[in-house]
């Protein structure tokens, strides 16, 4: 594939390299930013949903997120907590709602977007609450 599949998919990448290959992918209205509609967008789960049948397996999940840091939750381990009706799969909604989680968590200074440097600060790095 091209274009957004390749940038979502960074398996390959520096976290750096990738964080910004993903953020400028996001921000669809180059404004520096990411909105929540940019961060959760239809975009995101096309792109990572490979086979297209509108739900995300872990190796979908895991050649989407890219590179992790050494002590991030493999892809099947942060399913398990998203995952709502544990069917081994995310659809849509399960996506949307750990999506706005992280989102909520990486907009540190909390102005409802996020900049690169929120981004990259905390991006391959577990969410903890």
């Amino acid at each position: 594939g091209t274009g957004l599949c390749d940038a979502l998919d960074t398996a390959d990448a520096t976290a750096p390299d990738a964080a910004k290959r993903r953020f400028d992918v996001l921000d669809v209205n180059r404004d520096g930013v990411l909105s929540k509609y940019e961060y959760d967008s239809d975009v995101v789960f096309e792109a990572a949903d490979r086979d297209h049948n509108q739900l995300l397996s872990a190796e979908e999940l895991t050649a989407a997120l890219g590179p992790q840091s050494p002590d991030a939750p493999t892809a099947p381990e942060r399913m398990i907590a998203i995952d709502l009706d544990r069917d081994g799969q995310l659809d849509d909604v399960e996506l949307r709602r750990a999506l706005e989680k992280r989102f909520s968590w990486l907009d540190r200074n909390a102005d409802g977007g996020l900049d690169f440097e929120e981004m990259k600060a905390g991006f391959g790095v577990r969410v903890r609450p």
